[in-house]
């Protein structure tokens, strides 16, 4: 016997099919007793006496039946036509056995539909408690699970606000110290400006004394170390803007971020709240086959944690810039002090140098007339040697000449043909070299020649070489940037 409550082997859901034995329920008969019990037309006259054969057994075994058997015969035909349905029911008539069976059949069924109705009553009952459970705690794990979606985006949301602030915070700091940068970019014009001053007004010296010395190498390093310094501020500049761009497109995106957090907190937190007997609740048929989603929780925190590592990488980036741009602002100022105190102490050597050439412009003039005259002479041996040379090329020239006019196969490439063109070539390299010394000899002398002269005029100079250095060039250099201005602070 199966067990009560069992929905997968319950008996109403598979019913036993009844006996054979037993006759139909009452129920069935009444909308398939034709097919069970057919009609069958009567083919004999209904003039004739009409007697089932049940009858005629019955009557055979119970001869009491006798008088009723003669006297239905004796029923006219007038008397039996309106009487047709008695003889029907007479034909379907049971036994009183098929009567207590169809009973008893109608009993047990009428038990066993109970029964099943029961068990189905008792098995829905129980089905529907627990799927009200199962959906209970469906709906609590899914409130639970949304409970700790909540968590999660409060704390990333958290995380994102502390970086936020800190990022903002570093950006202003950077912007300050760019402005600062910039006011110290502009004081260096006036200490470029007075060293290139300097180095026009010496271009004005005349002759001998337009010489790279001291005092023009020191200017010209000046120079460099304050465009140096006006490059280096340039591009930590650069990078400042560049780090702030930067540091806007992290904020930014922590400010987006931020944004669809507190957009998804919002949701969420509803979402977490909603019950059953909320309002706003409504069916949104196919929405669970609806795959909005784009990320998994591993994404979804590796995207916020990403944008916040790229934050702090930004902004430990600024911080060291802002170290840098504040040891930049010393190194510069210290790099142009010092070089100008070099400067200024190139200027004092040089006017004291210039001072002692002038006692010594008369013996360098007698050694440079001297070489004039060596290099006259140099010249004229030289321009004799080539006079020389050219009759050897002139001769190797004729003879290759000549052997050109040669008959067909006499035509021949020999030694001597090779040992002719070597010597025209080795002729003429000796002359071009001789020519080549002859250029630089004139060369020399003109030379010589042009520093006789600067010598000669060189006392008059050097009085226009002492009035530049000492008069113009120290007058503009007297004054110069204080610290404070240098490093921006003003």
């Amino acid at each position: 016997m199966e067990l009560l409550g069992s929905t997968l082997t319950a008996t109403y859901a598979h019913p036993r099919p009844a006996s054979t034995s037993f006759l139909p329920a009452i129920s069935t008969m009444t909308s398939s007793y034709r097919d069970r019990f057919p009609h069958y037309n009567l083919t004999h006259s209904l003039s004739l006496p009409w007697r089932p054969s049940t009858y005629y057994k019955v009557a055979s075994s119970l001869p009491t039946l006798g008088p009723y058997c003669t006297r239905s015969q004796k029923v006219s035909e007038s008397a039996m036509l309106p009487f047709v349905s008695n003889r029907t029911t007479l034909f379907t008539r049971y036994t009183p056995d098929d009567w207590c069976r169809s009973n008893l059949t109608n009993y047990l069924e009428s038990n066993t539909s109970r029964h099943n109705s029961e068990r189905l009553r008792v098995d829905t009952s129980r089905l529907i408690q627990d799927k009200y459970q199962e959906m209970r705690k469906i709906q609590a794990d899914s409130t639970q699970y949304l409970g700790e979606r909540v968590n999660d985006i409060g704390f990333w949301k958290s995380e994102i606000i502390y970086e936020l602030d800190a990022m903002i915070g570093e950006t202003n700091e950077l912007t300050d110290v760019k402005q600062k940068m910039e006011r110290a970019l502009m004081e260096t014009e006036a200490p470029l400006q007075v060293a290139r001053e300097c180095l026009f007004h010496r271009e004005k010296r005349m002759g001998i004394d337009l010489v790279h010395d001291e005092v023009e190498k020191e200017l010209l390093t000046e120079v460099d170390i304050i465009l140096c310094c006006q490059e280096r501020m340039k591009l930590h500049l650069d990078k400042a803007i560049a780090q702030l761009a930067t540091n806007r497109a992290a904020q930014h995106e922590l400010e987006k971020d931020l944004s669809n957090k507190q957009a998804a907190y919002r949701i969420d937190d509803k979402c977490h709240h909603l019950q059953n007997t909320s309002e706003g609740i409504s069916y949104f048929r196919g929405v669970e086959r609806v795959d909005a989603t784009i990320s998994v929780p591993e994404s979804w925190a590796k995207f916020t944690d990403d944008n916040i590592l790229r934050s702090q990488s930004e902004r430990a980036a600024s911080t060291k810039l802002r170290d840098d741009i504040q040891n930049l602002l010393v190194v510069t100022v210290n790099e142009m002090w010092n070089q100008f105190n070099k400067v200024n102490l190139a200027f004092t050597n040089r006017i004291a140098e210039t001072a002692d050439a002038k006692n010594k412009i008369q013996i360098h003039l007698a050694k440079t007339l001297q070489e004039i005259f060596q290099t006259e002479m140099t010249k004229e041996s030289i321009r004799k040697a080539i006079r020389d040379k050219s009759a050897y090329l002139k001769v190797a020239q004729t003879r290759l000449d000549e052997r050109t006019r040669r008959p067909n196969i006499e035509l021949c490439r020999d030694r001597a043909q090779l040992r002719l063109v070597n010597e025209v070539y080795e002729v003429d390299e000796t002359i071009q070299t001789l020519q080549q010394r002859l250029r630089d000899a004139e060369n020399t002398l003109q030379s010589l020649v042009h520093t006789k002269a600067t010598l000669e005029y060189d006392l008059a100079v050097k009085a226009n070489s002492l009035y530049i250095d000492q008069e113009k060039c120290m007058g503009m250099r007297k004054s110069f940037p204080n610290t404070l201005r240098l490093v921006g602070f003003c």
